[in-house]
């Protein structure tokens, strides 16, 4: 992209310092504003990567309110917009606040053209880097290992876990099970500053209520029968690094006071001890039941929770995936004929309609599985629905045509925005991002007459 496709928004209500702002930015493509409302109309509209904004907009320019909003409303409707914010030469309180709440950067006015100048060319650059990494993360499914996604709700998530991870806040991962769970958890860890210390997963679903403090805590010599030696444990073995305890809803309510004791004080006792062992880790939790449900029935702590859930993920389930069922489908095809030495097999029309409309209750889980299984039993080169066990189902392909899918988005979007504007059309025009001949155009074309 060369300097001139840059599309640059300057949002300033004197019209004179306008002009000089357009021309000493003559590299970008330049549109501007003057208040609140024609700046959200030209973002709608020209969807410009970098805006420059006074913090003193009308009706109150020599207050901060209306900048404030207009900022709050620019980050809200496009998060990758970097906007610089230009203020008082001595109001650093504010251009503070601004970066705080999204802001890129922020300037001093009056300002030195060529600074401001260097400081839009590199947040275009970033911007440009940001959408480059999205581009791959949406193309690759994403950049965090064992995770395959098209999916918007999933991708977010993503971009989550990158941020969470190198936090050492407590991370509560909830969902069904079979969602990725554990994929999610290791994500966190292997992109910590802990990636090189060890990653140790305890399921306490899996392990006996007996043997489960022993597990977790370890034990001295004699503590019980059957302790012939010191034995560390799982708590003990993770310092540094990252310990995972998966199904902690099934956590029992003994232990549940223990855990919150460590969680609180960072040492253990192993059983038998007498020694306070400090412990240096970071908490990852997972559970697929509702901790909350848990609490009002008294079976699950509710200061336990809240020291366990300083950041919640919530893992969608398969069926709320929009294609992620086919395109993991795809994957684990490919998977499993290399494991299985078996020359590469394709998925029928039927499968992949019987896939997509199957609701998974297992999730990745099932669907991994029953893909398994199939790649081993298939007779053919291609795996159809009675292969995987499945239903088939007729292939709608031609509710796929992307004219009828756009129109058919089209028409709802006008039909919402007219509603809600109150068929006010140069309104709608303004938050559809189109001209008002463009919008006559397209309800005339969708059968849509103006009211009133």
């Amino acid at each position: 992209m060369n300097d001139k496709q840059r599309m640059l928004l300057i949002v300033e209500d004197d019209p004179t310092l306008q002009k000089q702002m357009r021309w000493a930015f003559d590299d970008f493509e330049t549109i501007v504003a003057d208040d609140r409302d024609s700046a959200i109309a030209q973002l709608r509209r020209h969807e410009p990567p970098v805006v420059t904004m006074d913090l003193g907009l009308p009706p109150a320019p020599d207050d901060v309110t209306e900048g404030f909003r207009l900022l709050t409303e620019i980050l809200a409707l496009a998060p990758d917009t970097k906007v610089i914010v230009l203020t008082g030469q001595h109001d650093r309180e504010n251009a503070v606040r601004a970066v705080a709440l999204g802001a890129y950067d922020f300037f001093g006015k009056p300002f030195e053209p060529d600074l401001l100048n260097l400081t839009i060319d590199r947040a275009f650059r970033l911007h440009d880097l940001q959408m480059e990494n999205q581009r791959l993360r949406e193309t690759q499914g994403s950049a965090l290992s064992g995770v395959i996604t098209r999916d918007p709700m999933m991708l977010k998530l993503c971009r989550t876990v990158e941020r969470v991870a190198s936090a050492n806040a407590t991370v509560a991962l909830l969902g069904e099970s079979g969602t990725g769970k554990e994929v999610f958890a290791r994500a966190l860890h292997s992109l910590s500053p802990r990636a090189k210390q060890r990653f140790v997963a305890v399921n306490c679903a899996a392990i006996p209520e007996n043997l489960l403090e022993s597990e977790l805590f370890g034990y001295e010599k004699g503590a019980f029968t059957g302790a012939a030696k010191q034995t560390p444990g799982k708590l003990e073995t993770a310092n540094k690094g990252t310990f995972f305890l998966d199904e902690i809803g099934d956590l029992p309510l003994a232990l549940q006071a223990k855990l919150l004791r460590f969680l609180q004080e960072r040492v253990i006792e192993r059983i038998g001890g007498r020694e306070e062992i400090p412990i240096d880790v970071r908490i990852v939790c997972a559970t697929h039941r509702d901790l909350k449900e848990l609490i009002k029935s008294g079976q699950f702590r509710e200061d336990l929770y809240y020291r366990l859930a300083e950041i919640v993920i919530d893992i969608p389930p398969l069926r709320d995936r929009q294609g992620d069922a086919a395109l993991l489908a795809h994957a684990f095809v490919h998977r499993f004929c290399a494991e299985n030495g078996r020359a590469t097999l394709s998925l029928s029309d039927d499968a992949l309609s019987a896939i997509e409309a199957h609701d998974w209750p297992g999730n990745i889980r099932e669907l991994e599985n029953s893909l398994k299984r199939a790649v081993i039993m298939a007779d053919g080169s291609q795996i159809t629905a009675e292969d995987l066990g499945l239903e088939g189902v007729e292939a709608e392909l031609a509710t796929l045509n992307l004219r009828q899918v756009r129109e058919a988005a089209e028409r709802q979007a006008v039909i919402r925005v007219i509603a809600r504007t109150n068929n006010n059309i140069a309104r709608a025009a303004e938050i559809l991002g189109v001209s008002r001949p463009s919008l006559y155009d397209m309800m005339n074309r969708f059968g849509l007459k103006k009211e009133g």
